[in-house]
């Protein structure tokens, strides 16, 4: 079974609600979870933040935090899932900023450097990832962080 597969069913067995805030996955994840059959009853919605005005305005990222630490960090991250649950009002949600590639972005930070944070308002963890691909990089670096993400996810549930 799929990871999407077994987080839908947890969710809905636990009567549960997921969000989700992207940066380098582009929805990817939100896309996963809503492959999957009875997702509409456990997912909220999912936010694609490109851009850090998105991140900012929308889910509360604070500017100082862009500016000091920069979109791929481990703050970015924390503030991003944290500012998703508040602005949703889901019970979970998972966030991805990361450099997905080819090249790097304007900072010295390296292609395939992911930041991955999940959180159930209670608590929140931030996991640091650095995929190296070689072939395929930006595609490569998308699916890996999608899994990732998906998961810390079924970490949550023990699974």
């Amino acid at each position: 079974m799929k990871a999407e597969e077994k987080i839908v069913k947890l969710l809905t067995k636990k009567g549960l609600i997921l969000t989700t805030a992207e940066s380098c996955t582009g929805g990817l994840i939100a896309k996963r979870i809503t492959d999957i059959s009875g997702s509409s009853a456990v997912f909220e919605c999912g936010i694609v933040s490109y851009s850090n005005r998105i991140k900012h305005e929308i889910l509360g990222v604070k500017q100082e935090t862009l500016d000091t630490f920069g979109a791929v960090s481990e703050q970015t991250a924390r503030e991003m899932v944290q500012g998703v649950l508040k602005l949703t009002g889901a019970d979970l949600a998972v966030a991805v900023t990361g450099i997905a590639g080819p090249a790097s972005d304007s900072t010295s930070k390296p292609v395939g450097l992911v930041y991955i944070a999940f959180s159930d308002g209670k608590s929140t963890v931030v996991k640091k990832y650095l995929n190296d691909f070689k072939e395929d990089i930006r595609n490569s670096n998308r699916q890996k962080s999608a899994d990732e993400a998906l998961n810390m996810i079924l970490e949550y549930f023990n699974e």
